[in-house]
């Protein structure tokens, strides 16, 4: 079985910095998988150890510093890595970037069964990226998935999570699906595993690779107008200023 699992690079700092397009600003600045990107990595190499013949790749579209990233995902079990690395690509919205990591899997990796995704990213926090590419690539989706029940190497039963509880579903490969936040704590890069990813290549496509025109923030049809950091109220807060009244008025209607 041939999975794919794409993970994104996302800032290890409050620090955030913004370009003048106002699209936030990766190179040079601390970063790491995005947490539910490692939950991602922990079902596919558990797949992999159930189905024989299993191969993982990891993908991802950044600046060069993401091979790093890439690196660790190695480390923790995955087989090989893809980087989608051009300057063309910066300032990519969710549909730009569903629409690029499509293309890289159309032209380059095409011999797929399965695509996991992290359900949300923690520096956009939308929840588009998984369900464009799946769109792009004309593929069935489940998303919100809290955890895999079981899977035979030609479908999956995925267990989702929904506001009115859990829902078990079927779904035939190729499929891509979008995962939520495990019960544990995600799995840990082994020595080997190390060993393996310092030894281990990362292929890197730039734009003309993966036959796109345009791509980045060319073609985003997402515009940013304004970026701000909030500012931090530390008054008191409504709700205790609320609770506060109530409990005034118990008292003095206790005390008539």
């Amino acid at each position: 079985m041939k999975i794919l699992v794409c993970v994104k690079q996302v800032p290890d700092t409050t620090d955030i910095k913004w370009t003048e397009n106002n699209t936030m600003q990766r190179e040079g600045v601390e970063s790491i998988i995005n947490p539910f990107d490692l939950y991602a990595i922990e079902h596919a190499v558990n797949l992999k150890k159930q189905i024989s013949d299993s191969v993982v790749t990891v993908l991802t579209m950044g600046p060069m510093q993401a091979e790093s990233m890439l690196r660790k995902a190695i480390a923790m079990g995955c087989d090989d890595a893809v980087l989608l690395s051009d300057k063309k690509f910066a300032g990519a919205d969710t549909y730009a970037t569903g629409k690029t990591i499509a293309a890289a899997i159309k032209n380059k990796l095409s011999d797929y069964d399965l695509i996991i995704c992290g359900q949300f990213a923690i520096d956009g926090d939308t929840a588009q990226t998984g369900p464009s590419i799946a769109s792009q690539l004309d593929i069935p989706q489940v998303t919100f998935v809290k955890a895999l029940e079981r899977c035979d190497g030609k479908s999956l039963y995925a267990i989702r999570e929904l506001e009115e509880g859990m829902e078990t579903v079927k779904v035939e490969f190729p499929t891509l699906i979008c995962v939520l936040q495990g019960s544990e704590d995600p799995i840990r890069p082994t020595i080997a595993g190390t060993i393996k990813a310092q030894n281990s290549s990362v292929t890197v496509y730039t734009m003309e690779d993966i036959g796109l025109d345009e791509a980045g923030i060319k073609a985003s049809p997402t515009y940013v107008s304004k970026a701000f950091r909030p500012e931090h109220n530390r008054g008191e807060c409504t709700y205790c200023q609320t609770y506060a009244s109530l409990a005034q008025k118990i008292k003095e209607y206790v005390n008539e």
